[in-house]
């Protein structure tokens, strides 16, 4: 079968975790014997915010990383009815223009006999519904979400009818352990600062008990403001500005723990979604030690997979323990890769998505799904 990926950007991961995972699951369904095409508008924030940081090197280490990926780069006078024509299952991303997702849509009530799919993968549903709202859905056949209560939100709010739960998860033949590097230091952290939608969280789970227990810590993402960098400084944490995401699994490999810090609108309203972080980090054979949150749909085993922490003083308390245990490490990094293993790979996302596609009606689907079972 044919998909088509609309997406902010596949090429850049530059603030933008859905590449991560879009590339996953397109390199899986490549691997399953289907075409995968991305599209990404021309001038998109992340890939150009990247270029602008990095210079163009980011963008030709992407092509060599992937090779098996493919992504076009559309302008105003771009025909996307003919794109969308050629393919079996159109999936639309939320950063997408607005207009272009109703356009989408009308070539879909033109007749289209593609499936087409909008996929939210943030928190605007909740903290700028409007944004939401203003969509025009009504033609599309399926929404992807999330998250359980990103699923709920749809529907109480008349976004859609057929709503699905779809996680994000690990490619787990990029994240994975790497025992051969050798330990330089003892915490990392890998994430952006964002909209302060973190950024208390950042000092109480993160400078606090590095510089209380003096670790050698590093810091890797984007847009730090002058005054988290000071106060990172301060520290004694390393700032290492942008990395990207394919080199994220060495640079865990590196250091002795990781820690996950939840933004608030996932913690005060959207329970039961972690970010994607959270799915690599586990994935790589990482110690991880999370901030609390509510597991809603009881993805991991917290206190097995990951510590869970409710304030700054236990972050140090489990950092440290973590630290001088060897014994309870090796146990977090077996039980979060046995979680990841079993259940949270882009291969399983895949997986559903065929599922879902079939119990939709996609009859290339069927036949698909038909032909791996009898492989099987």
């Amino acid at each position: 079968m044919k998909f088509l990926f609309y997406t902010h950007s596949l090429v850049s991961d530059w603030n933008h975790g859905n590449a991560h995972f879009l590339r996953g699951v397109m390199r899986d369904l490549k691997r399953r014997g289907h075409d995968t095409r991305a599209l990404e508008p021309e001038g998109s924030w992340s890939c150009e915010n990247l270029v602008r940081d990095q210079g163009e090197a980011p963008i030709a280490a992407f092509h060599e990383t992937f090779p098996d990926l493919t992504s076009e780069v559309y302008s105003e006078d771009f025909d996307h009815e003919a794109a969308v024509d050629g393919a079996d299952v159109v999936v639309v991303h939320e950063w997408t223009d607005p207009a272009l997702v109703e356009r989408i849509g009308k070539a879909r009530r033109r007749g289209g006999r593609f499936t087409l799919i909008f996929h939210d993968t943030h928190h605007r549903a909740v903290s700028a519904a409007g944004d939401i709202a203003g969509l025009s859905l009504g033609n599309y056949d399926l929404v992807l979400a999330f998250g359980e209560t990103l699923r709920e939100r749809y529907l109480k709010a008349g976004w859609g009818e057929q709503v699905f739960t779809w996680h994000e998860a690990a490619d787990d033949t990029i994240f994975r352990p790497m025992p051969e590097e050798e330990k330089t230091g003892d915490l990392i952290w890998v994430g952006n600062w964002g909209d302060d939608e973190r950024s208390a969280e950042i000092s109480e789970f993160l400078i606090a008990p590095a510089r209380d227990l003096k670790l050698s810590a590093t810091v890797r993402g984007v847009r730090y403001p002058d005054h988290a960098l000071a106060e990172l400084k301060a520290a004694g944490i390393a700032y290492g500005g942008w990395i990207a995401n394919a080199d994220a699994p060495q640079a865990f490999a590196r250091h002795r723990m990781t820690v996950h810090i939840p933004r608030r609108p996932y913690v005060e309203n959207l329970p039961g979604i972690p970010t994607i972080r959270v799915f690599e980090a586990l994935s790589c054979g990482i110690p991880l030690i999370s901030a609390a949150w509510d597991d809603a749909e009881q993805l991991f085993r917290p206190g097995r997979d990951f510590l869970t922490v409710a304030d700054g003083n236990e972050m140090k308390a489990a950092m440290r323990q973590v630290l001088t245990d060897p014994d309870l490490a090796e146990e977090l990094v077996a039980a979060g890769l046995e979680t990841i293993t079993a259940r949270h790979t882009c291969r399983h996302r895949v997986d559903e998505l065929l599922i879902i596609l079939a119990d939709h009606g996609t009859t290339d689907v069927r036949a698909a799904l038909k032909t791996q079972e009898t492989a099987a």
